[in-house]
């Protein structure tokens, strides 16, 4: 008997790994540190405790029909920075299709990660899923901004579906998701973004927080700002901040002032 194995999928596929443990002077060591076309990990020299890592690759964007997977371990006593090197805009590609990107993060007692991409751009057309699976032990520690813009200048937004989940020594932590883009009901509306067409989020694990966490409040705006942003205990040792805005400037301002109520 013949077989005939099916057609590859279109869109490029590409995989990256990434393991970080302790190295005996204090630092970090990467003995995984490997992948290919769209996702090439790159080792940036830094001092101190942290290993950083930056994403690049031959091409700048998924585009309909790409798969890309990313996968990367924090062992006990490591710690990692991970990013990418420059903002990732989702694209429609010659074929079509819905581009999807698959990330897992796992981290350990006594290890750190600070997950933190630069923006996503989903351009007039595309089509992009996106899952973010966090998976923590009980002493992890962990940082994670992820922020999405809805089309370049003066264009309207490509479809997008993201979904953020963290678990705590296997219970869940955060479920989170956003759909928006052509198709998707209201999403313009009140309830989501209303006129804003950037959003982002900041979340902070950390065992500290068992003890006392931050209460929860909407975060001020300068004048002249267009953006709304809200600090949110979980129900762990955990803090989120979710934030809308007019423009990038006012997205990350509003981020980082997440950031310095929660470590003040």
């Amino acid at each position: 008997m013949t077989t005939i194995d099916a057609a590859p999928a279109p869109g490029v596929h590409s995989t990256a790994h990434i393991v970080a443990v302790p190295d005996p002077r204090g630092g970090t060591a990467l003995p995984v540190l490997r992948g290919r076309r769209a996702l090439i990990p790159r080792h940036m020299r830094t001092a101190g405790p942290f290993a950083r890592v930056v994403l690049t690759g031959s091409m700048r964007a998924p585009h309909g029909g790409d798969q890309l997977r990313l996968r990367a371990e924090v062992r006990t006593g490591a710690q990692l920075s991970l990013g990418t090197v420059g903002a990732t805009l989702a694209l429609p590609g010659t074929r079509g299709g819905t581009a999807t990107s698959d990330v897992l993060l796992r981290v350990d007692d006594g290890a750190e990660l600070h997950y933190l991409p630069e923006p996503l751009i989903s351009a007039a057309h595309s089509d992009l899923e996106t899952t973010t699976r966090v998976e923590l032990a009980p002493e992890a520690r962990l940082v994670l901004r992820e922020v999405q813009i809805l089309g370049r200048t003066n264009e309207p937004s490509g479809r997008l579906r993201t979904r953020l989940t963290v678990r705590l020594a296997g219970n869940p932590l955060l479920d989170q998701e956003l759909a928006v883009g052509p198709g998707i009901p209201s999403w313009s509306g009140p309830a989501v973004l209303a006129d804003y067409r950037m959003t982002g989020q900041l979340l902070i694990v950390s065992p500290e927080f068992t003890h006392q966490q931050p209460p929860p409040q909407l975060l001020p705006t300068d004048p002249g700002e267009e953006g709304d942003a809200a600090l949110t205990p979980l129900a762990g040792p955990a803090v989120l901040v979710t934030a809308a805005a007019a423009n990038h400037a006012t997205l990350r301002r509003l981020l980082d002032r997440g950031h310095e109520v929660i470590t003040a």
